[in-house]
């Protein structure tokens, strides 16, 4: 069932999942298990796997193995961990996608990590990243921790979009803290419905993809969960229902959470038991 379209910057999309290319054992799956997802974004790391330490493309690297007229190309900053790196990264994938007339030139998803055991975000690069990607012209997508005031902060920078984690990256252990989840939607979006929170991060099967949109958020960036599944075809399947179950959920309004058990048939017309006889 369409789920409707929706705005990410420049961008309208349809599909609310975005979908990595790490990990994949080989290319052909990896084609699979994308048209499988029904994604329309395709996230991309261009430090690590398209360019060189000087600047350079890899030869045969993995954009050769993607449709550039099917999907936008998400490029990402992973692997950087400091702010000048991430905006050296981003101007480069810039100039690539440029080169290769593909959408994907216009955004970047900013990563500034903080250190390499954890893989989580810096607030303080990626809000200096951030300002100067604006500032640059992109459409930024910030990755943050689920911090509501740090994700008021980087939409106050200007910010696209804000990305928070549902768990640390790779991890697949799901939404760990929903609450905070909730609040930053509640912090970004006041005042501003239509602006797009997308969950990114730990993801590790389709029911915690499902807890995320029946949150509110508008979409869910991952890769792990699919790419490392024993069958990364079949999972993004499921991944895609996921998403369209958590969504229609969230629209449809889940009913109060109650201490006590309510009775779901009237009880008006019960058959009351009959009379002792003495």
């Amino acid at each position: 069932m369409p789920l409707g379209e929706y705005r990410v910057g420049s961008f309208v999309f349809t599909s609310r999942l975005f979908v990595g290319t790490g990990k994949y054992p080989d290319f052909k799956t990896m084609n699979e298990a994308l048209d499988a997802s029904q994604c329309e974004v395709v996230t991309v790391a261009i430090r690590r796997d398209v360019l060189t330490d000087d600047g350079k493309a890899k030869s045969g690297n993995i954009l050769d193995h993607l449709d550039l007229s099917r999907y936008t190309i998400l490029p990402n900053t992973a692997g950087c961990f400091s702010a000048k790196d991430a905006v050296r990264s981003a101007k480069l994938s810039r100039e690539l996608l440029e080169g290769l007339q593909n959408p994907g030139a216009k955004w970047v998803k900013i990563e500034v990590l903080a250190d390499k055991k954890t893989l989580l975000p810096e607030p303080f690069g990626t809000l200096q990243a951030t300002e100067e990607l604006v500032e640059a012209g992109f459409d930024v997508l910030a990755y943050s921790n689920d911090d509501p005031i740090v994700a008021k902060r980087l939409k106050d920078a200007g910010a696209t979009s804000v990305m928070p984690l549902g768990s640390p990256i790779g991890s697949g252990q799901g939404i760990l803290n929903p609450n905070n989840i909730r609040l930053c939607l509640e912090y970004l979006k006041e005042g501003d419905p239509e602006y797009p929170v997308i969950v990114d991060a730990g993801v590790g099967t389709a029911s915690d993809v499902t807890v995320a949109m029946e949150l509110g958020a508008d979409g869910v960036l991952l890769n792990t969960g699919i790419a490392g599944a024993d069958d990364p075809v079949a999972m993004a399947r499921a991944m895609a229902k996921g998403v369209e179950a958590g969504r229609l959920a969230f629209q449809a309004g889940r009913i109060p959470k109650k201490r006590y058990a309510t009775a779901s048939s009237p009880a008006e017309g019960v058959i009351k038991p009959a009379a002792s006889v003495v």
